[in-house]
């Protein structure tokens, strides 16, 4: 299906009519240039799609950073009333809380730079990477269970993480779950998988500050010009893969699901009991997710122990791929939602925001690729009314893996080094596929989040060094 019309209502807003089956409007937040790219890779068909699913309220929202996923777009925003709504898998994603995590070091640039590779190198051993990764940490069956239920404690009542730790992290890293949804392939997947980083555009990238764009708000977080910063980028491994495998798989089965045009939209209604089971094995592989990227950190902090005897301190972690029950105003009444946020981030402003964030607006961290800039963002109140509260993930592909490997693996090398960044993947291959050129321009891509008032920048970081999985 090709979408024709399309109405530009400002600067930064497209929309996509309702028509035919959609039950409500699409609405994508960009800007002229980057949304070229989106007409072209077919996810606004997908936009179309998730519209016309039950319960949705609202409209079907894309991010800047939109391009083709699984179901929904990748950027993809969608509420369903928790009453008689539905859940997705689709809207989700295969990568459950797959999310960023970032750590401030305290250190000044000059500090560091003379063992910039020695330090990557070491964290190349500490955090296991790649499809092949050697075992994470170590952690038994029951372990693992007490991860599902409660995420983060677990790891605090270990001496592996702290309670701020637990404070800077989205839901406080743990969700309340039974966690007993989750098969026992899925366990036996995510066993040896606890502190790693896995493949694909994953990644650990030691940066630097180099732009503050709000003192006040980069003061509170702890940023200074030229400090020192290391992003993870993370989720749930294997075990969340399996997740959705698993539950797809049931849903294809059952007489209950709700089937579209789109089988990779397939879903059921919340409060059935599959819809109840997923949400609760979601919630699951999220905890465990927390959990990884905490050990990730955990690395880190070994690491730059070792080197500076400093423990660099979170500044924030948090989701991408999730379904969220949450509060929102609809139609001048205050309804309970479930908030399927696909690679995009909650991004709630003052006031909404739970502590320590409620002055300043949740962080959004948005990296970009290896030789880009990432951002530290807040959220704005407008949001609430514009997204859900959402703002983007990151900056979006805009070439396939294979593409990318045609057109820049004899570039890539050099085009890191002359902007003075060393990269130690685990394979070449996978430097190639994740290439700059392969996104879309990440300045532009925060440009357009501004624009359109879902989050307001705060700090801009450039590359220093980089860990690929």
């Amino acid at each position: 299906m090709l979408i024709m019309n399309i109405r530009k209502i400002d600067d930064y807003t497209y929309e996509i009519p309702r028509e035919g089956d959609m039950i409500v409007h699409g609405i994508v937040y960009s800007t002229d240039k980057l949304f070229k790219n989106t007409v072209e890779d077919g996810s606004l068909n997908q936009v179309v799609n998730v519209a016309k699913l039950p319960g949705i309220v609202e409209a079907s929202y894309a991010m800047p950073d939109i391009h083709l996923g699984y179901g929904f777009p990748i950027g993809g925003v969608a509420a369903f009333d928790y009453d008689e709504g539905i859940i997705s898998p689709g809207g989700v994603g295969y990568d459950i809380n797959c999310g960023v995590a970032l750590l401030r070091t305290g250190m000044n640039y000059a500090q560091i730079k003379p063992r910039i590779k020695d330090i990557t190198d070491y964290i190349f051993q500490e955090v296991p990477s790649g499809l092949t990764s050697r075992k994470g940490f170590p952690v038994n069956q029951n372990d693992l269970q007490e991860i599902l239920t409660s995420g983060l404690k677990w790891a605090v009542s270990r001496g592996l993480a702290t309670e701020l730790d637990m404070i800077n992290t989205e839901d406080n890293g743990s969700i309340e779950s039974h966690g007993t949804h989750v098969s026992k392939q899925a366990m036996q997947r995510g066993l040896s998988q606890i502190g790693t980083l896995g493949a694909g555009n994953h990644f650990l990238e030691i940066q630097r500050v180099s732009d503050i764009f709000d003192e006040d708000v980069a003061r509170k977080f702890g940023l200074y010009k030229d400090e020192v910063t290391v992003m993870i980028h993370t989720g749930s491994r294997g075990l969340g893969h399996q997740v959705a495998t698993d539950y797809l798989r049931e849903l294809r089965e059952s007489r209950e699901s709700i089937k579209t045009s789109d089988p990779e939209l397939i879903s059921i209604h919340v409060k059935s009991k599959i819809g109840e089971n997923y949400l609760d094995a979601m919630k699951s592989a999220a905890n465990f997710a927390f959990v990884n990227r905490q050990m990730a950190i955990y690395g880190v902090r070994k690491v730059f122990k070792k080197f500076f005897d400093v423990e660099p301190e979170l500044v924030y972690s948090l989701a991408h791929n999730i379904a969220k029950v949450e509060d929102h105003i609809v139609e001048g009444k205050t309804k309970s939602l479930i908030v399927h946020r696909k690679g995009a981030t909650r991004a709630f402003g003052p006031g909404k925001s739970s502590p320590p964030f409620e002055d300043t607006g949740h962080p959004v961290l948005i990296p970009g690729s290896m030789g880009t800039a990432s951002y530290v963002l807040v959220g704005v109140k407008e949001n609430l009314i514009k997204s859900f509260g959402t703002a983007c993930h990151g900056s979006g592909r805009v070439l396939s893996r294979n593409q990318a490997i045609k057109k820049f693996s004899s570039i890539v090398d050099r085009e890191l080094e002359e902007k003075d960044v060393y990269a130690r993947p685990a394979t070449k291959r996978v430097l190639y596929e994740e290439a700059p050129g392969s996104y879309k321009n990440v300045d532009e891509v925060v440009a357009a989040v501004e624009g359109a008032h879902l989050a307001r920048s705060i700090v801009r970081m450039v590359p220093l060094a980089v860990v690929k999985g």
